[in-house]
């Protein structure tokens, strides 16, 4: 595993520039240049909704596992809710921390801040009242495990992450990858109360996964993160020990993916499901470890069909826990 330490801020001068830029057309911004419509888009927008889709993709079907069935429908909806409002503050806190590098990248130069269409006050305070809306509404209406999970979650991706990883060790998104994984972790306590081996199972797929889920796309935006002096692998490291990493967090994955059926928390739907799509992941993997071997740049690396495939996965193997207790 490769770890670097970097400049957490891009030479000269270019994050307080970017900064400068921000505050100036945030100011600029006049009540008639944004109106209502477009204000609500970008409040939705400040907590990364497609993300959101994705943890929630993880935290239903678990709720399916430990209910051996069909959860409380209620408590499935106040879960969603509870869940979309705390990565949502999350989100919209992480825009907050970086919006000098978002200035400065293409990929997210038309991130509400730095269009102006919300200040760094609005969201700061907006990200502030989801976090502690979502805390309580976990709190009072599913249980307090779930929302110190949610709560957990929220600080470890603001804190650990934003704040302390990302710009300084290409493990970034091995260890800030923990808190995406946490939703697994809430869809069990909201339905238990308590925890299992199961969501655990889980959680570590997730955390296997994260990596090599976005490290492909990390090798198609390098030059975005080297302008901005953020060490993801691929900035500090060639495709050939990208790639490697990549295989070797696939195949761990996929063997940990295949732990819930001998230790009998799923049947053979799951494990059907989870040998196919796990296979083809490691056709994915390898594939791209080829062509890094020999020396594939550009379209020719092709790295983004592991990316695009690994959220077909996670899909197909969160839906495998949802239906395999009703073929049991």
């Amino acid at each position: 595993m490769c770890v670097t330490a970097v400049e957490s801020r891009p030479a000269g001068g270019g994050t307080s520039h970017a900064l400068k830029a921000v505050g100036e057309l945030g100011a600029r911004q006049s009540p008639s240049h944004r109106p209502f419509g477009a204000r609500v888009k970008a409040f939705v927008a400040l907590t990364k909704p497609r993300i959101i889709e994705l943890l929630l993709i993880t935290t239903v079907p678990v709720m399916f596992l430990a209910q051996q069935g069909v959860p409380d429908l209620k408590l499935v909806l106040l879960t969603c809710i509870g869940g979309y409002l705390s990565a949502g503050g999350a989100n919209a806190l992480n825009m907050y921390i970086d919006r000098d590098i978002d200035a400065l990248m293409d990929r997210t130069s038309q991130r509400p801040l730095v269009t102006g269409m919300v200040s760094p006050r609005e969201c700061l305070a907006f990200g502030i009242t989801l976090a502690v809306v979502s805390t309580l509404l976990f709190g009072f209406t599913v249980n307090w495990l779930s929302a110190w999970l949610s709560l957990g979650a929220l600080l470890f991706y603001v804190v650990v992450y934003t704040m302390i990883l990302k710009r300084r060790t290409s493990q970034n998104i091995v260890w800030g990858g923990i808190a995406g994984c946490m939703p697994v972790l809430i869809g069990w306590s909201s339905v238990t109360d308590s925890m299992s081996w199961a969501p655990v199972i889980l959680f570590l797929v997730m955390f296997f996964w994260t990596p090599p889920h976005y490290w492909p796309l990390s090798m198609k935006v390098r030059e975005d993160y080297a302008r901005v002096g953020v060490p993801m692998l691929p900035v500090i490291a060639s495709n050939k020990v990208v790639a490697r990493q990549i295989v070797i967090y696939s195949w761990v994955m996929v063997v940990v993916s295949l732990l819930l059926t001998p230790l009998g928390y799923t049947g053979w739907f799951y494990t059907a499901v989870a040998l196919a799509a796990g296979g083809w992941w490691l056709w994915e993997a390898h594939a791209l470890q080829n062509r890094a071997k020999a020396e594939a740049t550009g379209a020719k690396l092709k790295e983004m069909r592991l990316f695009h495939w690994s959220i077909t996965y996670v899909s197909l193997l969160f839906v495998a826990v949802a239906v395999d207790p009703f073929l049991r």
